[in-house]
């Protein structure tokens, strides 16, 4: 598919933000927001390894979503260091995702500034990181904020879609995933996804993706490096909205896991395929 390469915009203010990319909704990739914080002059591999290198952490690959006790679990746990060490070694599947960086690391938050692009912001970061060829499923994030990601060493490609397209995506219900393959979509299984329409985000060391609320997307890491995540909702309607997607999601999609295991999974694919074949026949006739 052919992805329509995202803008990169330097010197933004607060104004021209709001009226081109976040009222409309739009992503937008910052080149300077975070050209200040001191995480982008001394975080890197080593300075991890060497000051945390101690922590035993979750990994995470592509049997995440797979049906029965495993189901949205770590496949292992390693020593950080370890882990550093494979990714910087060459491509590796495993992922570490979502950690809380200022639950081990408080001392971290002296590192960044949360943006003053926008208010809502939440005191509170991710930290992702991953090694070469490492993938996240597409997704939109299910608290409904706005997020703002900043990468860090090496490149990395997210890949987007409007919230709109959820059913050529084939979003699985109650849960705010989907199992196409956006690098290598089998077309003969998911053929609607053809008339998605993405964009495609290119960061490089320093730079900022804004994600707008509910837009999904497909991280690919094409090479190993890492990511930090700040989180802001400027809506008292979307932030009560995230908390009801949580306790929704979570707890009928886990309980039917736990309930059903692969009879659960086989009826969201075929709910998801079912909702695809209705947008396609609405596409042509």
């Amino acid at each position: 598919m052919e992805y329509t390469p995202l803008e990169k915009v330097t010197g933004l203010t607060r104004e021209d933000f709001y009226v081109n990319y976040l009222k409309p909704g739009k992503p937008v990739v910052f080149t300077d927001l975070a050209k200040d914080w001191i995480a982008t002059k001394i975080w890197t591999f080593d300075y991890f390894r060497k000051q945390y290198g101690h922590w035993e952490v979750p990994m995470y690959d592509s049997s995440y979503h797979n049906p029965g006790k495993g189901y949205m679990q770590p496949t292992c746990h390693k020593r950080f260091d370890e882990y550093l060490d494979q990714i910087e070694a060459g491509p590796t599947r495993l992922r570490f995702h979502n950690f809380e960086l200022l639950k081990l690391a408080p001392e971290l938050r002296q590192h960044y500034e949360l943006p003053t692009i926008m208010g809502g912001f939440y005191n509170f970061a991710l930290m992702f990181f991953g090694g070469k060829d490492a993938r996240l499923n597409l997704h939109y994030d299910i608290d409904c904020s706005h997020v703002f990601l900043t990468h860090f060493q090496t490149q990395k490609k997210v890949y987007l879609y409007p919230p709109g397209q959820g059913r050529y995506l084939y979003h699985l219900p109650f849960t705010n995933h989907s199992h196409v393959d956006v690098l290598e979509p089998d077309l003969e299984r998911y053929p609607a996804f053809k008339n998605a329409r993405g964009m495609e985000a290119v960061l490089e060391h320093g730079e900022t993706l804004f994600i707008p609320q509910m837009w999904w997307h497909y991280v690919y890491y094409s090479e190993g490096g890492f990511s930090l995540a700040l989180r802001a909702n400027d809506s008292m309607t979307t932030r009560a909205r995230g908390v009801w997607n949580i306790v929704r999601l979570f707890t009928i999609d886990k309980g039917m896991n736990y309930v059903a295991s692969s009879r659960w999974k086989e009826y969201k694919e075929t709910t998801a395929r079912r909702n695809a074949e209705q947008s396609l026949e609405s596409v042509h006739p």
